[in-house]
């Protein structure tokens, strides 16, 4: 099944009905194609994940009016993405602390780097938000995995959700144990400009 979402307006300018099967011929395709990027889900209000978002995304992201957008990869964005960032005045974070190492550290992620992530989308001035990578998989996993701690979710609740959108080689232990071992009581937040559902979560 498709995951398009089209407007219902263009499917009904662009069809026409059949009384005998009760169905709709669609002599046109839609005019506007609406498809989220891979991996993509809300994580809380006005904040998002995914995966790097193509082209055929960015009718999508439209729709959310992204006031930010958080770059985990260490490989540079698509030429395409960074002029819809440009062309739609988004800030863009990237390389947020990936040029600390520490003993702690996996694949471009550090302490340091989820910790100026994590102080990013404790900031609502930040929002709508979007945190991406790749794939969207582990290490944009790793920063809702922690977020999820700073929420006081227990550590099996975590692991289940970052396991959800790994596939089918399944989650790295490595991660897993990054995201016990981070300390969220390193992270800066004012409570004039931090999420309700986190400083509700945190009380």
């Amino acid at each position: 099944m498709s995951n398009d979402i089209i407007n219902i307006n263009d499917l009904k300018s662009n069809s026409s009905f059949n009384d005998e099967t009760n169905c709709q011929k669609v002599s046109e395709p839609p005019s506007l194609r609406i498809v989220p990027p891979l991996n993509f889900c809300p994580v809380e209000r006005h904040l998002y994940r995914s995966g790097q978002p193509s082209t055929i995304n960015h009718s999508f992201l439209k729709e959310l009016n992204l006031k930010s957008i958080i770059w985990l990869a260490i490989e540079d964005p698509q030429d395409n993405f960074l002029k819809f960032i440009d062309d739609n005045n988004i800030k863009f974070f990237y390389n947020l602390g990936f040029n600390s190492i520490d003993n702690n550290s996996w694949d471009g992620l550090s302490e340091n780097s989820i910790k100026q992530s994590l102080e990013v989308i404790v900031d609502t001035r930040n929002y709508p938000l979007l945190v991406c990578c790749g794939m969207g998989r582990h290490r944009t996993g790793t920063i809702i995995g922690c977020l999820r701690k700073l929420q006081g979710w227990n550590l099996s609740s975590v692991s289940e959700e970052y396991r959800r959108f790994t596939g089918s080689r399944g989650g790295r232990i490595l991660v897993e144990l990054l995201i016990e071992a981070f300390d969220v009581g390193t992270i800066n937040m004012d409570p004039q400009f931090a999420p309700d559902w986190l400083t509700k979560s945190t009380k």
